[in-house]
């Protein structure tokens, strides 16, 4: 049986049994290195790499329990196998406390030989895949992630293979679960990290400005394009393109990036001159993709172009501890930027986190800390300073547009219960999404980074909203 890349060392002083030895393992295709004494055996040791030793006791310059002594001392990757006479199997068993992993008693047969050689070699290997198994189960932090629980360490092994290949990567999800997170990891671990990270969100820009923003425009090419703009497959050449939320291009613009992605070439809008790029895409959805194909939204071809390297990033709930690393990292950072003293949660803050279903992921869980340590001070967050529902008994799962709190002072009176809908007064969707931002800007005397953490958004998508919605004429 192969022994691929780990070599036994023979230690024997005898040269007529180290011939003996040798022959035996090599008939089962073994990398035999022999030396005759302590001395040499250590200056074989030195270069770290894993090897199993068969280790005479009885040497020239040394015992052999002084070499084993000093291979456990420094800690070195070896399977030592010692060989001893009859007389002196006390010795052998007080070596393998001393951290051998077996012996041989003289004389032995070649078959006796083999096996236990063979047995240690496993040994080893199987050391060697824990150990890698174990650094990985160590990786807390990946590129922006946070968490070590084993779906996490799953995803960190896609992304380490998948990041030096050409290949298109698709991003599933919810929403908050870390999309973005997860292609500027690709994009850091590839051979690309040196070169541009381009990210656009095509659900924010209005569909008619989409094209140009990816493919950029000529001066003139339509009204309010005063100047030759570079889109962002120009600037992302040589590195990564990520298209988040892929799933809401139009269709006109699904055929062009159909042939954009198979040939590697696009005409700006407005010109005539056909453009080649060298970059890698990334693109990412907290839809179901074939449900889109499905349901005619989405072209299939397009879908099979761009659903090379499949990653899912699991939700929150089924990270396991997760929440709590990364609430506690977040706390450090949100209590140093507004001055706290914060430092830890309560016990039972802690356990209210990690049962919460979150809704949001980990966006939500974010903007939760942010809430408490804007409002609250002190050095541990206790149970009622976690916004409501979480600081109540039986928290239920809510959206996380329902996490803000309430106003200091009276008790506010009751709500008006709105009247029931009929088809005439139902809205479009994006119209209650604007009356809902708009109000919160209102309540918040015009403060737009105060109401975004109210409604748990980000302040630059209030910002890219307004712009799309005056674009349209909407605000």
């Amino acid at each position: 049986m192969p022994v691929g890349s780990i070599p036994v060392l023979l230690i024997e002083d005898t040269p007529s049994l180290a011939r003996v030895y040798a022959e035996f393992l090599k008939k089962d295709s073994h990398t035999v290195i022999a030396v005759e004494t302590g001395a040499e055996a250590m200056e074989q040791l030195k270069d770290g790499a894993p090897k199993v030793v068969l280790l005479d006791l009885q040497l020239p310059d040394m015992n052999g329990m002084e070499v084993l002594r000093r291979i456990a001392a420094q800690a070195l990757p070896c399977a030592v196998i010692v060989i001893t006479a009859h007389g002196s199997v006390n010795a052998a068993v007080e070596a393998m406390r001393y951290g051998a992993y077996d012996f041989l008693v003289k004389p032995f047969s070649a078959d006796r030989l083999v096996i236990t050689v063979r047995n240690a070699v496993e040994r080893l290997r199987l050391a060697q895949i824990v150990d890698t198994f174990g650094k990985e189960l160590g990786r807390g932090r990946y590129h922006g992630f946070i968490g070590s629980s084993l779906t996490m360490q799953a995803v960190y092994r896609i992304v380490d293979s998948a990041a030096s290949s050409r290949a298109t990567v698709f991003i599933t999800g919810e929403s908050g679960t870390g999309k973005e997170v997860c292609a500027e990891a690709i994009h850091r671990q590839s051979q690309r990290a040196a070169k541009p990270f381009v990210a656009i969100n095509c659900g924010a820009i209005p569909k008619d400005l989409m094209e140009s923003e990816i493919f950029g425009h000529m001066k003139g090419s339509f009204t309010g394009a005063v100047a030759d703009r570079e889109g962002a497959a120009a600037r992302a050449d040589g590195g990564t393109l990520f298209l988040d939320e892929i799933c809401e291009l139009a269709p006109d613009l699904q055929t062009k990036l159909l042939r954009f992605i198979q040939t590697g070439t696009y005409t700006p809008v407005g010109g005539s001159k056909l453009e080649k790029v060298d970059l890698r895409i990334v693109c990412a959805t907290n839809r179901d993709p074939l449900r889109e194909v499905e349901e005619g939204r989405f072209r299939e071809d397009l879908y099979y172009r761009l659903h090379v390297i499949p990653i899912h990033l699991p939700p929150l709930r089924e990270r396991e501890d997760d929440v709590l690393d990364i609430a506690r990292h977040y706390l450090a950072e949100f209590a140093a930027e507004e001055h706290k003293g914060f430092t830890q949660f309560s016990p039972e803050a802690e356990q209210t986190l990690r049962h919460y279903h979150w809704p949001g992921n980990v966006r939500q869980l974010q903007n939760v800390v942010r809430i408490v340590a804007v409002l609250h001070d002190g050095d541990t967050v206790r149970l009622d300073m976690l916004p409501a529902p979480l600081g109540l008994p039986g928290a239920v799962p809510v959206p996380p547009t329902a996490l803000a709190l309430p106003p200091p002072g009276p008790a506010a009176p009751a709500p008006r219960l709105p009247a029931p809908l009929t088809p005439e007064t139902i809205k479009p969707l994006w119209e209650v999404e604007k009356d809902a931002i708009e109000d919160a800007i209102t309540a918040c005397d015009g403060n737009i980074p105060r109401a975004a953490a109210l409604l748990q958004i980000s302040a630059s998508t209030i910002y890219r909203k307004r712009l799309a919605w005056q674009a349209e004429g909407k605000l």
